[in-house]
C-alpha cells in the first residue's frame, strides 16, 4: 500500500515523455501511456492483496511542501477502502479505454498527444483519489478539469467540439469556484487542510454549525459541476463531441466519478449538516429522473447514453444524501463497468457503420454485429437492473438506503426512476439492434476488429459477475457493504422491494418492446410519439429548454452586465481617473506655463494687475 503514490506517478511521467519526445518514439508513444496505465494497475493490485492479507485498512505518509503562517502543506497519499475501489476502477477502465483506442484512433493527426493527454487525465484523478488534503485534492481537481477540456477538444478544428470543450470548463468551473471558498472556509475554521484532521475538528464540535453547512454546501457545489447534477448537467451531454473512447472514459471513471468521489470522501462532514444531506438527496433525486426522462427523446445514441449517465449519477448522489455510502460508490463501480461498455459498444457501432450515431438510421444490427449486440444488450440491462447482473445489486441497494433513511415520497419518486432506467435503456436496444436495416450504413455494418472487442469483453464479465462480491458468502467474505465499511453496514435484501423494482425494471422493458420493439413499428415510433404528445415532446426535446435559459441569462443579464462594465472600465477608470490624472497635470503645466515666461515686462504687467486687484478690493471693503 505504501507504493500506490507511484500509480499517479507513473501516468505523469508517461505524460511529460510523450508530450515531449512521443513524435520520435514507435506508434507515437502509445504505448508508453498503455505500459504506465498497465502498471499502475498491476499496482492497485499489490495494493489490494496487502489490504486484503491482514495490511492496515489505512495507510497514510507524505512530505512537506511549505510552511506559511504556522501553518505547515504537504503532498500526502491516504489509501483505505474508499480510495482503494477508485484506483480500481480509474486504472482498470483506462487502461481497457487505452487498448481500445489503438484501433478505434488509428490514423488520427495527433495520435500521440490523444494518448499524453490520457496520461494526464489518469495522473490527475489518481492524485485526486489519493490526496488526503483539500489543497492538494483541489490541484487535481482543476487537473482534471485540464484533462476533460483537452480530451472532449481533442479535434478542435471542429467548431462543435471547440464550443463543447469550453463549455464543459466553464460551466464545471462555476462549481469549482464553490469548492475552493468551501475549503478556505474550513481552513479558517481549523487551521487545516488535511482532510482526517478536518473531520475530526468538525465531529468535536471546533466547527461552528453555521460555517459546517455553509463549508459542506460549497464542497457539494463543487461535486454538482464536476458529476453533472442539475442543473450544471449541460456540459456533459455536448462532450459527446470528443472521440469516442473519451466519451467512455469521462462517463464512467474518471471526471464524473470525482464528484460522487467528493462527497463520499467528505460524508462524515455532510453527516453534520442534515439541511445539506437533504439538499444533496433533494437533488439527486431530481437529476435521477430530470436525465432519465431526456434520454428517452435523444436520437443520438451517444447522447441517449449521456442522460443515461447523469440520471446515474444523481442516483448516487441519492443514496449518498440517503446515508448509502457503500450503496452509491458499488453503484459507481457497477455502472462504471457497464457504462464503459456501453459507451465502447457504441464506438463499434459507429466504426461498423461509417461513424453513424442516429439510431434512426440503425436498426438490424444484431445480425450484422452480434458480439457487439450481445455486449451492448448485457451493458443495458445491468443498468435497467435486470437480476443477476452486477447493477442490480448496486441499484437494489441504493433502494434499501432510500427506503430506511428517506419518505415514502422519496421511494415511490425512486422507483419511477427505475422503471424510467429500464425504459430508455430498452428503447436504446430495440432500435439500435432490433428490427430491420433503415439506412444503407445498418445494411452494410461490420464487426469491430480484436482491440476493440476484446475490452468490451472483459467489460461484460465484469458486468455479468461483479454483483457476486455484493453478496455475505459466509466467514470468507461478508459482502461489500460490510468492508467497505468495516463492519457497520452489510448486504441485505428487503423482499418486497426487490420484486417491486423488478417488476419495474422488467416492466420497462416491456414497454420499450411493445414502443420501439415490434418489427417496422419501430421506425414509426418516434413520429407516432411525437404527434400524440407533441407539447411533451418538443419540451423533452429542447431540454426542458435549460440551454435557451442559460444562453438567454447569458445573453441579457451576463453579457450586458460586461457591457456596463466595460463602459465604466472605459469611461470613469481609463478616461477619468488615468487619462484625467494624466490631463490635470497638462493643463496645470500650460497654465504654469503663462506665468514662468522669463521675461521683465510680463512680470511687470503682472505685478501692476496684481496692484490695481488690491487697491479695487480695498476700496471696494472701505466704501
Amino acid at each position: 500500500m505504501h507504493l500506490a503514490w507511484l500509480i499517479p506517478a507513473l501516468n505523469a511521467a508517461a505524460f511529460v515523455i510523450v508530450a515531449l519526445v512521443g513524435r520520435w518514439l514507435p506508434g507515437r508513444g502509445a504505448f508508453v501511456s498503455i505500459l504506465a496505465m498497465a502498471a499502475g494497475f498491476a499496482l492497485w493490485l499489490i495494493a489490494l492483496a496487502d489490504m486484503l492479507g491482514g495490511g492496515a485498512s489505512v495507510v497514510s505518509y507524505g512530505v512537506e511542501w511549505l510552511t506559511a503562517g504556522g501553518t505547515t502543506i504537504g503532498w500526502g497519499a491516504r489509501i483505505d477502502r474508499l480510495a482503494i475501489v477508485m484506483l480500481g476502477l480509474v486504472t482498470f477502465v483506462a487502461l481497457l479505454v487505452q487498448v481500445y483506442s489503438l484501433e478505434y484512433m488509428r490514423g488520427d493527426s495527433r495520435f500521440g498527444w490523444y494518448f499524453a493527454v490520457h496520461s494526464l487525465f489518469g495522473a490527475a484523478m489518481l492524485a485526486l483519489v489519493l490526496a488526503d488534503n483539500l489543497l492538494f485534492l483541489y490541484i487535481a481537481w482543476e487537473l482534471v478539469g485540464l484533462g476533460s477540456y483537452l480530451l472532449i477538444g481533442h479535434w478542435w478544428e471542429r467548431r462543435s467540439a471547440a464550443e463543447a470543450a469550453k463549455k464543459a470548463f466553464i460551466t464545471t468551473r462555476i462549481g469549482d469556484v464553490g469548492l475552493l471558498i468551501g475549503i478556505i472556509l474550513l481552513f479558517r475554521a481549523t487551521g487545516t487542510f488535511d482532510i482526517s484532521d478536518i473531520i475530526a475538528a468538525a465531529q468535536s464540535g471546533a466547527i461552528g454549525q453555521g460555517t459546517l453547512t455553509a463549508s459542506a454546501l460549497l464542497l457539494f457545489m463543487g461535486a454538482m459541476g464536476k458529476s453533472a447534477q442539475f442543473p450544471f448537467h449541460v456540459w456533459l451531454p455536448d462532450a459527446m463531441e470528443g472521440p469516442t473512447p473519451v466519451s467512455a472514459l469521462i462517463h464512467a471513471a474518471t471526471m464524473v466519478a470525482a464528484g460522487v468521489y467528493l462527497v463520499a470522501r467528505m460524508l462524515p462532514l455532510f453527516e453534520l449538516a442534515p439541511v445539506v444531506m437533504l439538499v444533496v438527496a433533494v437533488i439527486g433525486l431530481i437529476t435521477f429522473l430530470y436525465a432519465g426522462t431526456l434520454a428517452l427523446v435523444m436520437t443520438d445514441i451517444k447522447r441517449a447514453l449521456a442522460y443515461s449517465t447523469i440520471s446515474h449519477l444523481g442516483l448516487m448522489m441519492l443514496s449518498l444524501g440517503a446515508f448509502g455510502l457503500a450503496a452509491a460508490i458499488f453503484h459507481l463501480v457497477a455502472h462504471g463497468v457497464s457504462k464503459a461498455m456501453l459507451f465502447l459498444g457504441a464506438g463499434s457501432v459507429m466504426h461498423g457503420m461509417d461513424e453513424e450515431t442516429d439510431i434512426r438510421l440503425m436498426g438490424g444490427l444484431r445480425r450484422a454485429m452480434p458480439l457487439t449486440a450481445l455486449i451492448f444488450i448485457i451493458g443495458a440491462a445491468s443498468l435497467a437492473g435486470v437480476a443477476p447482473l452486477s447493477g442490480f445489486f448496486s441499484k437494489d441497494e441504493v433502494l434499501v438506503a432510500v427506503l430506511e433513511h428517506g419518505s415514502p415520497a422519496f421511494l415511490a419518486l425512486t422507483l419511477a426512476g427505475v422503471a424510467l432506467s429500464a425504459l430508455y435503456m430498452a428503447r436504446l436496444v430495440w432500435l439500435t439492434f432490433f428490427g430491420s436495416a433503415r439506412s444503407a450504413n445498418a445494411e452494410h455494418a461490420h464487426e469491430s476488429p480484436a482491440l476493440m472487442t476484446v475490452p468490451l469483453l472483459l467489460l461484460a464479465f465484469f458486468a455479468l459477475t461483479l454483483g457476486a462480491i455484493a453478496i455475505d458468502w459466509g466467514s470468507m467474505h461478508h459482502g461489500f457493504a460490510y468492508w467497505m465499511t468495516e463492519g457497520h453496514e452489510k448486504f441485505h435484501i428487503v423482499p418486497w422491494l426487490t420484486v417491486a423494482s423488478l417488476v419495474l425494471a422488467v416492466g420497462g422493458i416491456a414497454l420499450g418492446w411493445h414502443v420501439y420493439g415490434r418489427g417496422e413499428y419501430a421506425a414509426q415510433a418516434h413520429h407516432a410519439i411525437a404527434s400524440r404528445f407533441p407539447t411533451v415532446h418538443r419540451v423533452l426535446l429542447n431540454k426542458y429548454y435549460m440551454d435557451d435559459m442559460y444562453q438567454w441569462v447569458i445573453d441579457r443579464i451576463a453579457l450586458t452586465f460586461s457591457r456596463f462594465i466595460a463602459l465604466f472600465d472605459r469611461a470613469v477608470v481609463n478616461d477619468r481617473g488615468v487619462d484625467g490624472a494624466a490631463l490635470a497635470v497638462q493643463l496645470t503645466s500650460w497654465w504654469l506655463r503663462l506665468t514662468q515666461t522669463g521675461r521683465l515686462y510680463n512680470y511687470g504687467a503682472a505685478m501692476g494687475a496684481g496692484a490695481v486687484a488690491l487697491a479695487l478690493a480695498w476700496w471696494a471693503l472701505l466704501g
